[in-house]
Parts: C-alpha cells; sequence; structure tokens
C-alpha cells in the first residue's frame, strides 16, 4: 500500500433518517435479540412482563419513558429526575407468581433499592428483595412474592444523575387456575413447522432460550406444533413472538401429529409481545396454527411454551439413541477452498464484474459468483467445485446474493457426469445456510431449479467441509482479543506544543473535497493543530479554497497502520451548529489497493450532526447494507454530546463488533446475525482509521446564518488496543 487516495470513498448516506423502514422488523428484531441474550433468565418460569404497562414516579424527559423498561429493546431506556427515591413499576395485569427479575442498567444506576410487588399500583409494598450495596450492570435476582405489580423502588442513586435502566424483566406465572403446573411440558420435545427460515428451526422454540428462535417461511397460514410424547391435559399457552408476530392464530391439540385438530384457543387482533394464555384441552400434539400475519414476514417465536395439568394417560417410549456414526464426525476441514470451480454460466460486466465461479471458492464475502447476464437467468443453473480427490462431506455452507435459488439441490458426483442428491428443497429464502449433509464424491454441485426474481443464481460463498479430498489450508486469521483489552498497538495522545501539526508518521493527510454534496475542502493541515492542552484542532472555516465556500480537515492511518480486531477508541468533541457532520470511522484496507466501495467494508464507529447533537450514530456498510439502507443505530441521548468530550469506541472481533459511547454499549452487530438477515460479513480483515470533519451535504443539511465559523472539532487521543 503505497498511495493513499485523496479523497475519501463515497458515504452516499442522505437517507440516514430512514434506517426505520429501511430495517424494518430487522433492526426491531437485532435489538431485542440483543437485549435477550444479555438478559436470558435460568428459570423455568416465563417473562411475564415484556409489552406490560409501566409507570414512573418520573421521566427526565420524553425521551425515555417508563414503557422503555418493558420493550424488549436493549438500547432503549427509562429514565428518572435527578433525586431520591424514584420508583418504576409494571402493571402485569393479573396476580402473578414472581420467581425471578432481571434488572438491566445504565450507568445511572441505584445503589440501595428494593423489589416489591403490591396487588395494587397504589399499595401497600411487600418487599421481595432489597440491596444497599448495588453496583449496578446486570443484576439477576431470584425472588419469591405474588402480587399484580411489581415495582424497582431506588432510595440511593449511584452518580449525580437520576435512575436509569434499560430492561426491568419479570419472570413468573401469570393465573394459571388450580391443578395447572409451572413446568413447561414442551421444553426440550421433538418439534416439527410447515416450513423453516433460514437456519431457525422449530426446534429452537422449545429449547428454553430465549435468544434463539423459530420463523417460517414469508406466507399464510403456517404451524409449529410440538410432541408431549403423551396424551397430557394442556391448561395454559405461553407464546413468546419476535418481531414477526401472528395476528389471526389458534393454538390447536390433537391425538394425532396429522389431526385432527381442536381448538383450545383463538384470536384475529393478535398483537405479539409475550402473550400468556388459559386454555383448556387434551392432547399429545400442541400446535400454533397461524393465519394471518401481523407484519410482510412470516411467523416466528422465541419460545411457545405448554403448561399441562393431570397425569399423562398412555405415555409413548423414548427412541433408543441411534447407534449410526455422527454425520459431523471430528476432524472435517474445509475442502473448497481455491478449488476449480465451474458453472452453467457466469457474470462479467459492469453489474458484475468477473463473477466466475472460483469467486464462489475463494474465502472473499465481498466477491460472487453469478450466471451470465445474456444467457444465465434461467432454469435450471448450476455450480459445482472440484475437490482434487474424493471426500466425505458433511456440511456445506452458502452465502446467497439476492438472486438466490428457491428450490435447488445439493448434490455429488465422483466424475463430474452423474449425480446423487444429498440434499434439496423448495422454500429456501436466501441469506446464509449452513447444511449438515452426508454424502461422498470428488464434486460437489448446487444445481437450481427456481430462481428468486426475474435474475440468475448467485453465491458469495460455497464451502464445502468433510474429510478426504485435498484441500488448501486457508489463511490463518488472528485470534480473537480478550475484552477488556489491555494491549497497546497505536496511540495519538496530541500532546504536542500549541500550532504542532499531526504526526506524519501516523497520518496521512487526505486533502480535496467530499462527497454526499459536502461544501467544504479538506486542506494540506491548514485546518489542524495542537492546541498545547493535550487535543488536535480540527477548525472548520468559511473561507473559499479549492472551488468550495468552506474549509476543514481529514486524515487517516491508511499505508502506516492497519489492524485486524482489538478496541478502537476516541475522546472527541464535537461542534454544534448547523451544517457540521463530525465523524471517527474506519475503512477496509484493500480500498487502498483498488477494491471500490463498499466491498471493502466500511465501519463508522462515531458520526453525529451538528443540528441534533443529542443523537449519535454507528453503522456498517458492505455490498447488501450501505448508503441509506447501511446496518447500524441511532441513539437518542438526551444530552448534549458536544458540550463536553465522550469517548466513541468499538470492540471488534471475528463475531462482531460492539459500539460504545463512554461507558454505554450502544449496539451490537452480530456477524452471525447479519449473515442471516443482511448479506455478507466483510470486516473480517485490516482496515484503517478516519477523522474528519465535514460542512453540509445530503445528509447533515447545509451551514446557514446561524452555523458558527470557526468551529472546532477537538480529539483528545486516539488509541487502538488487541
Amino acid at each position: 500500500m503505497t498511495s493513499v487516495p485523496t479523497a475519501a470513498p463515497p458515504r452516499s448516506i442522505a437517507a440516514r433518517r430512514r434506517w426505520a423502514l429501511a430495517l424494518g422488523i430487522v433492526g426491531a428484531v437485532l435489538a431485542s435479540y440483543v437485549a435477550v441474550q444479555a438478559t436470558s433468565a435460568n428459570a423455568a418460569d416465563p417473562l411475564i412482563s415484556q409489552g406490560k404497562t409501566a409507570t414512573a414516579s418520573t421521566t427526565e424527559n420524553i425521551a425515555f419513558p417508563a414503557s422503555n423498561v418493558v420493550d424488549g429493546d436493549n438500547v432503549t431506556r427509562w429514565s428518572s429526575a435527578f433525586a431520591d427515591p424514584q420508583w418504576i413499576q409494571i402493571d402485569l395485569g393479573a396476580t402473578a407468581t414472581i420467581s425471578q427479575v432481571i434488572l438491566r442498567w445504565e450507568p445511572a444506576y441505584a445503589t440501595a433499592y428494593q423489589i416489591q410487588v403490591s396487588s395494587s399500583a397504589t399499595g401497600p409494598w411487600t418487599n421481595v428483595y432489597s440491596t444497599t450495596t448495588s453496583t449496578g450492570g446486570n443484576q439477576t435476582l431470584t425472588v419469591s412474592g405474588s402480587g399484580r405489580y411489581v415495582r424497582m423502588n431506588g432510595t440511593a442513586r449511584a452518580t449525580a444523575y437520576g435512575y436509569s435502566l434499560y430492561e426491568f424483566q419479570v419472570f413468573g406465572v401469570i393465573g394459571g387456575g388450580s391443578g395447572c403446573g409451572t413446568s413447561n411440558a414442551a421444553l426440550g420435545r421433538p418439534s416439527s413447522a410447515s416450513s423453516v427460515e433460514g437456519a431457525f428451526a422449530a426446534a429452537n422454540a422449545f429449547d428454553g432460550s430465549t435468544g434463539t428462535r423459530w420463523s417460517s417461511t414469508f406466507a399464510d397460514p403456517q404451524w409449529i406444533q410440538v410432541d408431549l410424547g403423551a396424551t397430557t391435559s394442556v391448561c395454559k399457552v405461553t407464546l413468546n413472538w419476535e418481531g414477526a408476530y401472528a395476528s389471526a392464530y389458534q393454538i390447536q391439540v390433537s391425538n394425532s401429529a396429522t389431526g385432527p385438530w381442536t381448538n383450545v384457543y383463538s384470536t384475529t387482533t393478535g398483537t405479539g409481545g409475550v402473550q400468556n394464555l388459559t386454555v383448556s384441552g387434551s392432547g399429545r400434539y400442541v400446535r400454533l396454527n397461524g393465519t394471518a400475519r401481523g407484519t410482510q414476514w412470516g411467523y416466528s417465536l422465541w419460545e411457545f411454551q405448554v403448561f399441562t395439568g393431570g397425569t399423562p394417560t398412555s405415555p409413548s417410549p423414548q427412541p433408543s439413541p441411534s447407534t449410526s456414526p455422527s454425520p459431523n464426525p471430528g476432524g472435517d476441514v474445509l475442502l473448497s477452498y481455491n478449488k476449480p470451480g465451474f458453472a452453467s454460466t457466469s457474470q462479467d460486466d459492469g453489474a458484475c464484474y468477473q463473477c466466475t465461479p472460483a469467486r464462489a471458492f475463494d474465502l472473499d464475502p465481498a466477491s460472487r459468483w453469478a450466471t451470465s447476464a445474456t444467457t444465465g437467468w434461467v432454469d435450471p443453473g448450476w455450480i459445482y467445485v472440484d475437490l482434487g480427490a474424493t471426500a466425505q462431506i458433511h456440511k456445506v455452507v452458502l452465502q446467497w446474493d439476492p438472486a438466490f435459488a428457491v428450490a435447488y439441490q445439493l448434490q455429488t458426483s465422483s466424475d463430474a457426469a452423474n449425480w446423487t442428491t444429498i440434499y434439496s428443497t423448495t422454500t429456501n429464502t436466501g441469506f446464509k445456510q449452513t447444511l449438515t449433509v452426508n454424502g461422498t464424491g470428488r464434486y460437489v454441485r448446487m444445481y437450481g431449479t427456481q430462481r428468486s426474481n426475474g435474475y440468475g443464481y448467485s453465491l458469495y460463498e460455497f464451502q464445502v467441509y468433510g474429510t478426504g479430498g485435498a484441500p488448501n489450508t486457508p489463511p490463518a486469521q488472528p485470534p480473537n482479543p480478550t475484552f477488556p483489552a489491555t494491549h497497546l498497538i497505536f496511540a495519538d495522545e496530541f500532546n504536542g506544543p500549541a500550532g504542532t501539526k499531526p504526526d506524519a508518521s501516523k497520518w496521512t493527510i487526505d486533502t480535496g473535497t467530499g462527497q454526499n454534496a459536502e461544501q467544504q475542502y479538506y486542506t494540506n493541515n491548514n485546518n489542524a493543530n495542537m492546541n498545547g492542552a493535550g487535543s488536535l484542532v480540527i477548525e472548520a472555516r468559511r473561507e473559499a479554497v479549492g472551488g468550495m465556500q468552506y474549509s476543514s480537515h481529514r486524515m487517516n492511518t491508511g499505508g502506516k497502520f492497519t489492524f485486524q480486531y482489538g478496541r478502537v477508541e476516541a475522546r472527541v468533541k464535537v461542534p454544534k451548529g448547523n451544517g457540521f457532520w463530525p465523524a471517527f470511522w474506519m475503512m477496509g484496507a484493500d480500498f487502498l489497493t483498488g477494491r471500490p466501495w463498499p466491498y471493502n467494508g466500511e465501519i463508522d464507529i462515531m458520526e453525529i450532526l451538528g443540528k441534533d447533537t443529542t443523537r449519535s450514530y454507528t453503522t456498517l456498510h458492505a455490498p447488501m447494507y450501505n448508503g441509506g439502507g447501511g446496518y447500524g443505530f441511532e441513539k437518542i441521548w438526551g444530552i448534549d454530546l458536544s458540550a463536553d468530550y465522550h469517548v466513541y469506541a468499538a470492540q471488534w472481533d471475528s463475531n462482531g463488533i460492539r459500539f460504545f459511547v463512554d461507558s454505554t454499549e450502544v449496539f451490537y452487530a452480530s456477524k452471525a446475525t447479519v449473515e442471516s438477515t443482511r448479506g455478507p460479513w466483510v470486516f473480517d480483515h485490516p482496515f484503517y482509521l478516519i477523522v474528519n470533519l465535514a460542512v453540509g451535504g445530503d445528509w447533515p443539511g447545509n451551514p446557514d446564518a446561524s452555523t458558527p465559523f470557526p468551529s472546532q472539532m477537538l480529539i483528545d487521543y486516539v488509541r487502538v488496543y488487541n
């Protein structure tokens, strides 16, 4: 890497304000997923507080209402006034037996508080937990009590601020009636469904984890059912819906897996969330039959719990353990890396440059194979790999482009002429698929018989795992860091004398104009100086330079420092005023050697708009999610971020990226979630750092008469640890 571009890559984010629409259910699901992963209860009792009515003694302002603690979203929160005491309570809707409470505190936590229950919203209150030595964070509390209302009563604050909770979760049993058990009879039982979206299997709804889920294809009707093992009296069903819920459905029971089915509950006005349903019926099989979706997506459940009363009347023996060898024995390796690929056709034009078969086997998630735009947008279409020798095939991973196969087979062959099918589907929904298979052959083929749209077939990755073959060893990846990371590998403290310029051994000054209709010219160090007090000052000025009416500064570490995985952070004070757009971000280093944006990947750690400095933005950009459709989060703080320095950071490893402002985690981009809902993850390679202060543009808007010039972005330090 010997040259650095004079302008940063395009960051077409004029439509960032449309994130909510662009992300739709997926964004909401991710936030919910992160929250649940962080706070899953070990207790068998279900979560009964989500979506219920919450009230509080006070709220700091309208951005932090009490309802935020029961929305399942780990990045929204309730915050009180800055005084003692304060309380927040949840109306469970009916008297419940409470077994567990989880509190996910924001840094403004309670050192002393009580968890209380009552049959009335106004008390009297009974303490079921009390402490004077709380340290905040995530707290899982085992409690015992009953009541319709559950309250956190804070009596001593840890900080000068108020009390603030991301989530207040209550676990237990609502009602249930005489003789209804409290154990989930469906836990771990055999299950099946009418359809499955990708890796979201039916079994996920019965595994006791609120971090895994079943999801159907995007059509009506769909069903999911569980085999209780014996005919049993069913008295309650708890449904914990993901964002893709049913507006109309029935709970049904039967003594046969194929029916006939008897309705024990029915609704046409379902609203999702957690639903505790009192039912009465008997059967070995319990089914949710969805007839109308609440969204354009399918049906999706975190958990489907069944509670019973009475004694099983016809116990069924459990099947004996299989004596067959595991389809995934130890020692499996990637067999397909850099092996020869062949296809029915391939594309090589301006829309898909060199999209040859080899691109599906190169372990590069930003390159892909596609069928020809002139002859290949037909059925069937196929691609196969030559493993070099006969192999035992145990797993295949497919990462699809939006031009995916709805129906296809995976096939093996010893001669590339006669093929044996080892997997087949007619309901593929694209994105990433990890398929357990069992086959033998030198050649492995994806044979597509029905396209998802009017285009052809296209795969970013086609990976084959097993034993035998003649595998090539893929490049080694760096180990994941252990967080908190403490080994400093890059730092600039900006401690030089007043007037000193940025360190040329660490930073390349990136001159020229910007993109996105920005109105500044980035000068050659004229707008950047140390202030002599430990900060670098980047100054935006109203002056005609380079054909633009404003000047500013941009610099990067390209060609001087790159890294893969670790913690990167900058302590920054941003300017306030219409048109300002400060940013701290990273670019994939292969951009410097010719790979176009967004195929190289972009990680925006911090972007703030001067017109509203109570909001911060973190975003990822990649081939299938970029610009206004970038994958990220807008955090509303309720404080003015321009009033002081704040630390903006990212913790990055092979599993994903966590974004922080000061000590608060604002967003987690999980690699697995992105691959299964958005597209390829292109962030497992070296990146370099960029800081800049833009003026004007499509997203921040332009300066006006109220915009203060000159204005300054101050950087106390930039550090990277692994």
